[in-house]
C-alpha cells in the first residue's frame, strides 16, 4: 500500500475538499483535521503536505524529508520519566510539543520557502501544547507569512483556544467502516489470525491505527473473555480468573491500557446495541471504564487487581439468571 493510498483509506472526501481549497485562489492558511485518534489525520496531514509543496511537473516530495515541510519533534523522555517495563525496556510515553520547537519553527518562517512557493507546519498533535506553546503558535496563526500553511491535527479540537479555531478551516475525519479496517489489517498485519483481527476491529471503533495496536497486544483471549463475563456473569470469580491470565502474569503498562480499552469498546458496542432497559447500567459501566483507562498512565495498579475491576465491571453487565430464566 502506497503512502498516498494509506492517508487516503476512507477519507477521500475530506482528500476532495482539500484539492478543491488547493486549487482556488484563495486557499485558506490554515486548517484543523479533527477527528478520532488512529483513523489516519497524521498521514493525511502529510499527504495534504506533500501536495501542498510540490512543484509542477516534479516527483511528489516524501513529508519527512522535504525542507518546506515543517514538523516540530516530540522531545525525548528524560531519565526521571523512564520507566522499566517487565521485558526491561522503557515504557515511553508522547511528551508535549514544547515552546523551544514551535519558536525553532517560527524562526524559520521568517525566510523564504527552500525549493519552491510553499511551505506547510504540520503540529500534531495540536490540542496537547504546552500552553506558553499554543500562545506562539497563535500568534504565527495571526500573522501568518506569505506561502506558509499549518495543518493543526487533533483529536481533541475542543481543547484548542477559541482564538484557534476562529482561525482555521475545520476538515473533519470520522471512523471507518469495519471492512476498511479489516482492509487495513490484512495489509499491515497479514500474519493476524482471523480471531484477533475480529476482537481488533470490535474494540478499534473504526480507528485502524487503534486496531493494528490491538493486534499487536494479541488480544483474541482477552476478547473471548469478556464477552464470556458479559453473556454468563461470573459468580464465583472462575472468569475473572481467565481474564486475568489472558491479561498475563505481569502485563506492562500498555497491555493493562489494551485490556481496558478494549473492554470500554465492547461496552460501548453494548450500549450501541443493548436495550434500553439495559442502558442506564450499561452507561454507568462504561463511565467506569472510561475512567479507569484514564487512571492506568498516573497510577501504578496491580495487574491483577485491574483484571479484577475490569471482570467485575463486565459482568455485571450479565443477565441476573432468575430474571433470564
Amino acid at each position: 500500500m502506497t503512502a498516498l493510498a494509506k492517508a487516503l483509506a476512507g477519507h477521500q472526501e475530506a482528500w476532495h475538499e482539500w484539492r478543491s481549497a488547493l486549487g482556488s485562489e484563495r486557499m485558506h492558511h490554515a486548517w484543523i483535521l479533527a477527528g478520532p485518534q488512529g483513523v489516519g489525520k497524521g498521514l493525511f496531514a502529510r499527504a495534504a503536505a506533500a501536495e501542498l509543496v510540490a512543484e509542477p511537473g516534479m516527483p511528489q516530495p516524501a513529508a519527512d524529508r522535504h525542507p518546506d515541510i515543517l514538523l516540530p519533534e516530540h522531545p525525548p523522555e528524560n531519565k526521571d520519566e523512564a520507566k522499566k517495563r517487565d521485558d526491561g525496556q522503557p515504557y515511553r510515553r508522547k511528551r508535549s510539543i514544547p515552546i523551544d520547537e514551535i519558536r525553532a519553527i517560527q524562526h524559520r518562517l521568517v525566510t523564504r520557502p527552500t525549493l519552491g512557493r510553499r511551505r506547510a507546519v504540520i503540529i500534531d498533535p495540536a490540542d496537547d501544547l504546552e500552553k506558553n506553546a499554543v500562545n506562539a503558535l497563535l500568534k504565527s496563526l495571526e500573522e501568518p507569512p506569505a506561502g506558509t500553511y499549518f495543518l493543526l491535527v487533533a483529536h481533541r479540537p475542543g481543547r484548542l483556544l477559541p482564538t484557534i479555531r476562529s482561525r482555521c478551516r475545520m476538515l473533519r475525519f470520522g471512523p471507518l467502516p469495519e471492512a476498511e479496517v479489516d482492509r487495513i489489517l490484512r495489509a499491515e498485519a497479514p500474519e493476524a489470525d482471523a480471531a484477533t483481527r475480529a476482537a481488533a476491529i470490535a474494540a478499534a471503533e473504526g480507528s485502524p491505527g487503534a486496531a493494528l495496536r490491538f493486534v499487536e497486544q494479541d488480544l483474541g483471549k482477552l476478547h473471548q473473555a469478556m464477552q464470556r463475563l458479559i453473556r454468563e456473569g461470573d459468580d464465583h470469580f472462575e472468569l475473572r480468573g481467565a481474564l486475568a491470565e489472558a491479561i498475563g502474569a505481569r502485563p506492562d503498562r500498555e497491555r493493562q491500557q489494551a485490556a481496558a480499552d478494549l473492554a470500554r469498546a465492547i461496552v460501548a458496542a453494548e450500549l450501541r446495541h443493548g436495550s434500553r432497559a439495559r442502558q442506564e447500567r450499561v452507561i454507568a459501566v462504561h463511565g467506569d471504564l472510561v475512567r479507569l483507562g484514564a487512571q492506568l498512565p498516573t497510577y501504578n495498579f496491580d495487574p491483577a487487581l485491574v483484571a479484577m475491576e475490569i471482570g467485575a465491571l463486565l459482568a455485571s453487565l450479565a443477565m441476573p439468571r432468575e430474571a433470564a430464566s
